[in-house]
């Protein structure tokens, strides 16, 4: 199903804008997110698996891979190298691989998410609390709209 409306050059302009200004935050921050990870050891990919297995443990590596909106396989890799670290543990369970944070994953999950929370919510406080209630807000109408990809002449 395509949803088509005839849009004037002034809206698409604006919406090339907007693109390309919520493309241009999210790799700054992804960027400033990095450099600061680094200070733990861990890239956005590994918080993201300390935080999320830090707050679910026992995580079952498909849960995991939900959570993270990534396929099963594509987790693997960065688990070994996270169980290298000494930071996770898998246990197989019949079919099932259950990931639980070792001694050393729970310290650094409860030094780093707090900071990182704090830090990302830094990048906010230009904006009011009011303001940041209503970006929300909008990135969530933008996200709930879906506009299948279709190629054709516009």
């Amino acid at each position: 199903m395509s949803i088509k409306k005839k849009l004037t050059k002034k809206q698409k302009q604006l919406g090339l804008l907007l693109w390309f200004r919520l493309s241009r935050f999210y790799n700054e921050s992804v960027h400033r997110s990095n450099a600061y990870l680094k200070t733990y050891g861990l890239t956005t990919s590994q918080f993201d698996v300390l935080a999320q297995v830090g707050a679910h443990q026992p995580l079952s590596q498909q849960e995991l891979a939900e959570k993270l909106f990534v396929t099963k396989g594509n987790i693997t890799h960065m688990l070994r190298k996270m169980e290298d670290m000494g930071y996770i543990q898998r246990e197989q369970k019949w079919r099932t691989k259950t990931i639980t944070l070792t001694e050393a994953g729970n310290t650094l999950y409860k030094q780093s998410v707090p900071n990182q929370e704090h830090f990302q919510a830094m990048q906010f406080q230009v904006l009011s609390e009011k303001e940041q209630q209503q970006l929300l807000h909008l990135l969530k109408k933008i996200q709930k709209q879906s506009i299948p990809y279709k190629e054709e002449n516009q």
